[in-house]
């Protein structure tokens, strides 16, 4: 099939569906491996096409072709490699989510890593959101540990940073208002935290300053070895719901550079689905009630 019979659009109703061409298709993939570590299959080339096709009627573009070129200028690139991934990943996160594994971080993880660091007079928590998203699972990590340490937390030095790819999540989480679909399958205790530290207004929530001023948020592409390096000392790393967009080589690469930047004695916590099987080898596997977690030895 020649190129132009592969990239022709069409009409579906009203609206005119652009197709990617084959050498398309691999050209716009390519750079978003290149930019994010996400890639995408053949059989994902329509999932590609559909945002693509939004994307072209906002900027009131004919083709493919035109796409391509405008992603491939310099002035462009950046900024369009951010909303394609925006648009191919699904931000699913709410506050307290995995409330098992939450659970384990501040029953289990948490008093044996200070008991470690006040052994050694170290008074230095270091917990890292490596895809923090539009921030609740950080602000999630913050209640939980205020509300476990209350006022012990100011004997420590804490560093809890949320770091992600896409600028438009970053913003949002710095802003910290959120809407009912932040708030999902909460029990009674969760229920009365939103009370705690939530301020209902027209129709949002707004997160108090004590929390928001607990967390730092910056950008961060996990595809750079280089970038994750800053993490060096880190005591625990949430990186949940990641891994299934990166293929085999990508995440051996982000896992080995997680475990590189672990303290000893630190703690890796993936997704309930996710798993570090023909990955690395090089954790230990620990459980907790309903859940388990990941120990660098």
């Amino acid at each position: 099939m020649t190129l132009f019979e592969t990239s022709a659009p069409f009409q579906i109703g009203f609206q005119t569906v652009r197709k990617l061409s084959a050498d398309q298709f691999k050209s716009i993939r390519d750079m978003l491996y290149e930019h994010s570590g996400i890639f995408f299959t053949e059989n994902k080339q329509y999932l590609l096409e559909s945002r693509l096709n939004r994307r072209l009627n906002e900027l009131k573009q004919d083709s493919m072709a035109e796409y391509l070129e405008y992603i491939k200028h310099p002035v462009n690139r950046k900024v369009e490699l951010s909303f394609l991934y925006n648009h191919v990943t699904i931000n699913e996160t709410y506050f307290f989510r995995y409330a098992n594994q939450l659970n384990a971080f501040a029953n289990g993880i948490i008093p044996n890593l200070l008991k470690e660091k006040k052994a050694t007079g170290n008074s230095r928590l270091r917990i890292w959101s490596a895809a923090s998203s539009s921030g609740e699972e950080l602000y999630s990590i913050a209640i939980y540990l205020q509300e476990t340490l209350g006022i012990g937390l100011k004997q420590w030095f804490l560093d809890l940073v949320g770091t992600d790819i896409s600028q438009k999540m970053l913003e949002r989480a710095r802003e910290a208002i959120y809407t009912t679909n932040s708030f999902r399958s909460m029990d009674a205790e969760h229920t009365r935290w939103v009370e705690k530290y939530f301020v209902a207004l027209n129709g949002s929530q707004y997160l108090n300053h004590a929390i928001k001023n607990m967390v730092k948020f910056s950008y961060l592409n996990l595809n750079d070895s280089i970038a994750i390096r800053r993490f060096q000392g880190t005591d625990v790393i949430f990186c949940r719901n990641v891994l299934i967009y990166f293929d085999q080589a990508t995440k051996i690469r982000v896992i080995k550079n997680f475990y590189d930047v672990l303290n000893p004695g630190g703690y890796l916590l993936l997704g309930e689905a996710e798993s570090l099987h023909e990955i690395s080898s090089s954790f230990k596997v620990e459980h907790h009630p309903g859940a388990f977690v990941y120990k660098k030895e």
